[in-house]
């Protein structure tokens, strides 16, 4: 009897996005690749956001407010990252904060790609589809966002300044193919091909 709530609790601690990568994605994947063991179909294992405030040298507010953003959209705090090196053309000392980032796996990183593609894509102005070309050959993708105001957390009565983000999906695929196919099967709106 206990065996049956355990995996009843199971199932409803997972995110919506992972038990249908559990379902449906997975033989997707082995089919489509001949996979022989489950454990070689690629999964998504991370999602790293970045936000860059080149700015906040001169104001450092703005890094309070990416710091805030971040926060709403990611749903954990951020990091703090700072220059190792300081640059006097950009006017950067060693050790400055000039940016933020968080990292999600697991639970939090399928509940933000699914709020990502299911509710911030779509409110890119004059969306085409995702650039198929952002891979890095050992199948990680890397999208860049101009206007944090796609997301529904962030109100844009209170937005300040308009800034960008870069969003990483890191997979366990070991092909740009690969992770394509996985990130599409996912829901990833990427641009139609023309054969």
């Amino acid at each position: 009897m206990s065996g049956n709530n355990e995996s009843a609790s199971y199932a409803s601690s997972l995110a919506r996005l992972d038990t249908y990568y559990r379902e449906k994605v997975v033989p997707a994947l082995m089919e489509r690749f001949q996979y022989k063991n489950i454990m070689e179909v690629p999964r998504l294992q991370k999602i790293a956001i970045n936000i860059g405030v080149g700015d906040a040298a001169g104001e450092p507010k703005l890094l309070d407010v990416a710091v805030g953003e971040l926060t709403q959209i990611a749903g954990q705090k951020p990091q703090i990252r700072k220059s190792k090196k300081a640059i006097s053309n950009f006017k950067l000392r060693e050790g400055q904060a000039i940016g933020c980032r968080v990292t999600l796996r697991r639970k939090a990183m399928y509940e933000f790609f699914d709020r990502f593609v299911s509710l911030a894509v779509p409110r890119i102005r004059d969306f085409r589809g995702l650039s198929d070309t952002s891979f890095d050959g050992r199948g990680n993708y890397t999208a860049g966002v101009k206007e944090q105001i796609i997301f529904p957390e962030i109100d844009i009565d209170k937005v300040p300044r308009i800034s960008g983000m870069d969003i990483s999906f890191v997979t366990s695929a070991k092909s740009d193919e690969e992770a394509y196919v996985l990130l599409s099967e996912l829901g990833m709106p990427f641009k139609k091909k023309n054969n």
